[in-house]
């Protein structure tokens, strides 16, 4: 039969017990066991019983990761507090238990199955005495807490993490714990938002070699692409299980740090356990060039929540630097009164049932307990005086660390919900035994339905509570670490992640408290596969490569791009047009043929100068309208051409300043009547130099056509006919104030739409065909005898009249914008110039100027 009193074969090596009515079990993070693998080529040596646990303790070597005592501290501390306020669970003492699971699933599951035991003696399932074990706070690393989960869950024992969750799979649903640190998904989105505040798409990932590490990859990896970020590279640190482990890491190390360096990733993301973070602090040793050291020191690391600013004491005398300006999520904390002078009081001499200072002290101290070797003790001899406020920060501090933050509040997490659970009248709560207050260990499987709803504020007026998942409701800091050149360090709160906040209010930072690398020059640091494409240029993605490695092509015509790296350009609004840069819109000009610009001056200036003159000529033929030159060729047809050209020049003025509804219905239409009217004038005054030639001749019949009525006929059929052109147009397809935005970039061009640009193409064409007819007519009958060359000035007028209007069509269709209409009021004004000096001003040169050649005699005398 076994007793509880025989001595356990396989004690652990590093634990600290204090006593008390309940017990919280804690499973710390502390020290390495380095060994060698075992070979089995020689049998084992036989030990007698009593040499067993000295020849255990002088076999291994242990390495401690000092900063984690301040775990142990945190626990302990949380314990004074509760024992000490008499307002949560009166008359019960808090006891605790913690033991060291050495990084290791052996020795997580032997401290385990230890806490839940007695205390002398491990037996699995069976308890010598009563045991008040009400939970377990721990692990620090998933994988330890998973390991601890699955033999907690038999005994529905809780069990409060205080690291990150452990990768749940489909061996292992549904087991009971709480999570104290913040949700990774939180953190991942962290990470994202950070990554895209700086706008760094191309980065690497470092991660450790399990299941958590590749769960990292496989989660953020799609969430980094569909946002824009492309891994360059994925590195795995190797987990060390035995010392002849590490040369082989060193060896495939110095590859690794090639194709790190050979990347042109400027910003990693390292992804790891707590203790990842002396293997980054190892990484510059892995190349011989100095240079590439130098070089690395120009990278920005991002390290996730669980992974703190840890080194082995061997590590204190290294270059950290390129540590310095790295970005770190930690968990959120708060100082918490009294805990600095809590940590300070510590000391080998003045704490009882500590096993973990005596290692803790002598790797921290660099020192020798003389009771804890036989024999000579060498090197230096630690007193136990030894101020802890003197080790480097990267070895021990002061100030809370998240984690111990999380266990603080995990262990007033139970203590409250015991509180809870010891005030309601459960039927069998709770026994009295001498007036105090005494509970079974078979009811803590009740406890989980409290911590469930468990709230509170703690010391340092932080709310904890958990969700309907059993994580606790917070957020993360965004620290910036700054690596003094002594070595010391300090962390600088640049932003925060608040799960609470709006979603669009969750992530924020302060860029200009970061710190950067000298290297950077304080300029923020950029990570992208190549050079930004500048505004004006947009991206095209390089066959068989990410698309966060990519060419640049400028912005085609018409197009622009405002930001760096848009995936493409686009166009302008129609109120704006591209710069020559393609990178800015500038406002289009409103351009039409204005009377305040230049050209609209001159042409409207040439307009009222033109109907001036052809109103001094109308009234120079008024006031000698009973003179030779002016009756002859019919008079009243003379003033029906003057008035009709007064007109035309007048018209033109409507095709100057901003086109309106009523201007653009009578542009054309009044354009294309006047001007028939003028040709048909121009066309009966050859018709009747024709007719009159031949009335002269004896026995002609035409004299019964020569006179005012052949005339009026002329006018008025070639005018109408015009006019109808025009009455279906504008019933049809009216013309109608409008803007073109496509000829000229740089202008929005008010014009008049045409309506129906078939009907516009009638109205010239008919008019050139007047004309032509005029043409042909005056051409044949200019060797006519005539007193005053009639058919000659005739003849003269219309060629100088259809060759304007036949170079108007081609200018016409070529030009653009407000040069439409120039182009037009210019045709219309030469045109009509035209008529007006051919036909008329030789006879005003002789009423005015040569009177004496206005005779009748004079006449008579030219015709015989």
């Amino acid at each position: 039969m076994v007793s509880c009193r025989d001595r356990d074969p396989h004690p652990v090596l590093h634990e600290y017990h204090q006593s008390g009515d309940l017990i919280v079990g804690g499973i710390a993070s502390q020290a390495f066991i380095v060994v060698s693998p075992t070979t089995f080529t020689e049998p084992p040596i036989a030990v007698p019983d009593d040499l067993v646990y000295e020849v255990k303790l002088s076999s291994f070597g242990f390495v401690v990761i000092a900063k984690n005592y301040q775990h142990i501290l945190a626990l302990g501390f949380a314990i004074k507090e509760i024992n000490e306020n008499p307002q949560l669970l009166p008359n019960i003492t808090f006891g605790f238990h913690i033991s060291d699971s050495y990084f290791s699933a052996k020795w997580t599951y032997r401290t385990t199955m230890q806490l839940i035991s007695t205390l002398e003696r491990l037996v699995p399932n069976y308890i010598c005495d009563q045991n008040n074990m009400v939970s377990v706070i721990g692990g620090l690393d998933s994988p330890i807490s998973l390991h601890v989960a699955t033999i907690l869950d038999i005994f529905k024992i809780p069990q409060l993490i205080y690291g990150p969750a452990p990768v749940m799979n489909d061996k292992t649903p549904g087991l009971p714990f709480y999570q104290m640190a913040p949700k990774e998904a939180l953190q991942y989105a962290g990470i994202l938002s950070l990554l895209l505040h700086f706008n760094w798409t191309w980065i690497g990932v470092f991660t450790m070699d399990d299941d958590n590490g590749e769960k990292f990859v496989q989660t953020v990896a799609p969430l980094f692409l569909e946002s824009g970020i492309c891994l360059a590279f994925v590195e795995k640190i190797p987990v060390i299980t035995f010392v002849t482990e590490i040369e082989d890491m060193v060896q495939g190390g110095e590859e690794r740090f090639d194709r790190v360096m050979a990347s042109k990733a400027n910003v990693f993301v390292t992804y790891g356990d707590s203790y990842s973070m002396v293997f980054v602090i190892w990484f510059p040793l892995l190349s011989r060039n100095p240079n590439m050291t130098e070089k690395l020191k120009g990278k920005v690391w991002i390290m996730t929540a669980q992974m703190d600013f840890t080194s082995f004491v061997f590590q204190t005398d290294w270059d950290m630097q390129i540590i310095h300006g790295s970005l770190s999520f930690t968990i959120h904390s708060n100082d918490l009164p009294g805990f600095k002078l809590f940590v300070q009081s510590r000391n080998p001499s003045s704490t009882t049932g500590d096993g973990f200072i005596t290692d803790f002290w002598q790797q921290a101290f660099l020192c020798t307990f003389p009771n804890t070797v036989v024999g000579k003790v060498d090197g230096v001899i630690c007193t136990g005086l030894e101020k802890l406020e003197n080790l480097p920060g990267s070895l021990f501090e002061m100030s809370m660390t998240g984690h111990s933050y999380n266990i603080y509040n995990a262990v007033h997490t139970v203590a409250h919900a015991l509180h809870v659970m010891s005030s309601l009248r459960f039927p069998h709560r709770a026994l009295v035994d001498g007036g105090e207050l005494k509970f079974h260990s078979q009811q803590w499987w009740q406890l989980h339905r409290f911590l469930q709803s468990v709230s509170f504020n703690n010391s340092a007026g932080d709310l904890v509570s958990f969700d309907q998942n059993g994580a606790i409701v917070a957020g993360f800091d965004i620290i910036n670490w700054i690596i003094s050149p002594n070595g010391s360090f300090h962390r600088v709160k640049v932003g925060k992640i608040n799960p609470q906040a709006p979603k669009n209010q969750m992530f924020s930072i302060d860029d200009i408290a970061i710190t950067w690398q000298s290297w950077f020059n304080q300029v923020r640091p950029v990570s992208v596969c190549n050079d930004y494409c500048y505004p004006g240029s947009s991206k095209k993605v390089k066959e068989g490569e990410p698309f966060c490695c990519y060419d640049c092509i400028p912005c085609p015509e018409g197009k622009i791009s405002k930001h760096e790296d848009t995936n493409d350009c686009y166009k302008c609004p129609d109120e704006y047009y591209p710069d020559k840069n393609r990178n800015s819109c500038i406002p289009r000009d409103i351009s039409f043929l204005s009377y305040e610009e230049s050209l609209g001056i001159c042409l409207a200036c040439c307009a009222l100068s033109f109907s001036l003159i052809t109103a001094l000529v109308l009234r120079t033929f008024m006031k000698n309208h009973n003179t030779p030159i002016v009756k002859a060729n019919n008079r009243n047809l003379s003033y029906t051409l003057l008035i009709s050209l007064l007109l035309c020049f007048l018209c033109a003025l409507l095709f100057i300043g901003r086109p309106q509804k009523l201007t653009c219905l009578l542009r054309q239409t009044a354009f294309g009547i006047i001007f028939s009217v003028a040709v048909s004038c121009v066309l009966a005054k050859t018709i009747t130099v024709v007719l009159a030639f031949m009335a002269t001749k004896p026995g002609s019949r035409m004299r019964k056509w020569v006179g005012k009525g052949l005339a009026n006929v002329i006018i008025l059929s070639c005018s109408l006919i015009q006019a109808s052109i025009c009455t279906v147009w504008l019933a049809t397809s009216p013309p109608f104030p409008d803007v073109d935005i496509h000829s000229v970039a740089e202008e929005i061009i008010v014009e008049c739409n045409e309506g129906s640009i078939t009907m516009f193409y009638c109205v010239l064409g008919y008019m050139g065909f007047l004309a032509s007819v005029s043409f042909m007519i005056a051409f044949l009958s200019r060797k006519l005898p005539d007193s005053f060359n009639e058919a000659k000035f005739i003849t003269f007028s219309m060629l100088v009249f259809c060759s304007v209007w036949l170079s108007f069509v081609p200018t016409y269709l070529s030009a653009k914008g407000k040069y439409i209409a120039a182009v037009e009021t210019f045709s219309i004004l030469a045109s009509s110039a035209g008529l007006l000096g051919c036909i008329f001003l030789p006879k005003c040169y002789i009423i005015v100027f040569r009177s004496e050649l206005n005779r009748k005699e004079q006449l008579i005398r030219i015709k015989s």
